[in-house]
């Protein structure tokens, strides 16, 4: 790998390649990926299971690197699941973002945990 950054459509392709190696394609419809992508969110949330508020803000090295490999295996899932679908991950990113800003104006929502239609 080089010491630069690697792009989303970078990572897609190496992980197409591995899976391409293993002849895993016949597993990977969406629902899969999908169930897949769930089961490893359950996994990240064991992570932080029983930890008070302010534990879960100061892990400790073995409980960080518990944590990112997780997030990793949540990122490889999404991936996989954004090419399959022929999304562009950033940019559906960047639409969601413009549209919470919009249903969750600052001056409304600051400080509130309500969802947007109860604001």
């Amino acid at each position: 790998m080089t010491d630069s950054q690697p792009t989303v459509e970078v990572l897609q392709q190496r992980l197409a390649t591995f899976v391409a190696e293993r002849d895993w394609e016949q597993f990977h419809s969406p629902k899969n990926l999908t169930m897949g992508l769930c089961s490893e969110a359950g996994e990240l949330s064991e992570q932080f299971r029983w930890l008070t508020e302010a534990q879960s803000r100061e892990l400790d090295p073995e409980q960080r690197a518990a944590v990112s490999r997780e997030l990793a295996d949540i990122q490889i899932y999404l991936l996989m699941l954004a090419r399959n679908l022929e999304v562009d991950l950033l940019q559906a990113t960047a639409d969601k973002i413009e549209e919470n800003a919009a249903k969750y104006p600052a001056e409304q929502a600051r400080g509130r945990t309500r969802k947007y239609t109860d604001l």
